[in-house]
């Protein structure tokens, strides 16, 4: 091979790789992953182990992704998929398990190379979300491997589309009876946990959890009724 030939085969194979590694490709990839293993909000975990490279090869896409210049929906959307594939990933190394609360240490010690850096899952979801964006609706897209977490999406998150996916997913969990548990009978509505350990995230812009709450739903809830909360399922979402 001669140098000239040389060199454009190492500049076409550089080429090759880098748009294999670009946020457009990840999220594409990523897309794919979700429709192929998440359905009704279960995760196959099972068979994303047979199938293990390719969350793999997704994980690795995370930990060397160049967010440099990319801007700031460009960013949200990556960190929430990141951030979901980061705890499947996690989930199938460890699986079967029955729930990720068996694992010491599984949101808050285990780090995790995101584009470049060192995180636990709790940075992650704080410092390169919640943080930064002050986005409450982040809450029911963000996935941590329980029942009775939002449903995960089947989809990835993009940046194009990103508010309005995060308006659908907050819609779609608010008026999930699962989720919002109202006897009317009773008065009465049982909440998530979210809702108490996240309490500030929600009470921003809202004055009660519940005014927030009727933000998204189509039958809004009286103030009058007397609210609650249910105690978290932490057992695997798992199909």
């Amino acid at each position: 091979m001669t140098k000239v030939a040389l060199f454009i085969f190492l500049l076409f194979t550089s080429l090759n790789t880098f748009a294999q590694n670009t946020l457009p490709a990840f999220t594409t990839e990523a897309n794919a992953f979700f429709k192929k293993f998440v359905t009704d909000g279960k995760v196959a975990y099972a068979a994303v182990k047979k199938d293990a490279k390719s969350i793999q090869a997704l994980t690795s896409k995370i930990g060397s992704m160049n967010l440099a210049e990319a801007p700031d929906n460009s960013k949200k959307a990556f960190y929430i998929n990141a951030y979901n594939l980061l705890v499947i990933k996690a989930v199938t190394d460890l699986y079967p398990l029955q729930t990720v609360m068996a694992k010491p240490g599984f949101f808050d010690k285990t780090l995790h190379q995101v584009a470049g850096e060192q995180l636990t899952l709790n940075d992650l979801e704080k410092k390169k979300l919640l943080e930064p964006y002050r986005d409450a609706r982040l809450h029911f897209v963000l996935v941590c491997a329980a029942v009775s977490c939002p449903n995960l999406a089947s989809f990835a998150y993009t940046p194009e589309q990103i508010n309005t996916q995060l308006d659908n997913r907050t819609k779609l969990a608010l008026n999930n009876p699962a989720f919002i548990r109202v006897n009317t009978s009773k008065q009465q509505v049982l909440i998530s946990k979210i809702f108490d350990w996240y309490k500030s995230d929600f009470l921003k812009n809202t004055p009660t959890a519940l005014a927030y709450i009727n933000t998204y739903r189509q039958n809004k809830i009286p103030e009058t009724y007397q609210l609650g909360y249910y105690e978290y399922d932490w057992n695997l979402n798992k199909k």
